[in-house]
């Protein structure tokens, strides 16, 4: 697969069938990107599993922290990195060895790692490199666009007002 670009198609697939995300690198630090993509995600009614060995035992948001992905007791969708590209291999090694291994490995934004995806894809895992979910979310649902940013997608659909008073729209249906 070509990593230096994605088919909105196939993020909006990924999006869509995506039911459970173990985020590795999760940060209870609320000035975080992995803490604010976390949340926002969890608000999306993704089931969120965070990943961190200095938080493990703890909960995030809620949810219990796990040290490894070894360590949670059933199937995740997605596998998000949030590390830095060279903790990438390992870590994809690592969630190519669950069972049953996610359906997509995602590495955040600034995160390459060309032979971890390699690896995976000959696994028949999808990877997808240097993007965000958060950012793929609310451009691909258009609540990018409520903010003056041109997401290139145009939508007649009518916000909803979530029941925490903030609008949202959704990529799959409720």
């Amino acid at each position: 697969m070509n990593h230096d670009s994605y088919d909105d198609a196939l993020i909006r697939r990924i999006l869509k069938e995506t039911k459970s995300i173990a985020l590795v690198g999760a940060s209870d630090n609320e000035a975080r990107p992995s803490y604010i993509v976390f949340k926002y995600l969890k608000e999306r009614d993704y089931r969120m599993i965070p990943v961190n060995p200095a938080l493990a035992g703890g909960t995030l948001l809620g949810e219990t922290v796990y040290a490894r992905l070894a360590d949670i007791p059933f199937p995740v969708d997605m596998v998000e990195i949030f590390r830095n590209s060279l903790a990438a291999g390992p870590i994809t090694d690592e969630a190519l060895a669950m069972t049953p291994k996610p359906k997509v490995i995602w590495m955040q934004l600034s995160v390459r790692n060309d032979e971890a995806a390699a690896r995976a894809e000959a696994a028949g895992v999808t990877v997808i490199m240097n993007r965000c979910p958060k950012i793929e979310f609310g451009r691909l649902s258009g609540e990018i666009g409520w903010q003056g940013i041109n997401s290139r997608i145009l939508s007649a659909k009518k916000p909803t007002l979530a029941a925490k008073g903030i609008q949202k729209l959704m990529i799959r249906p409720s």
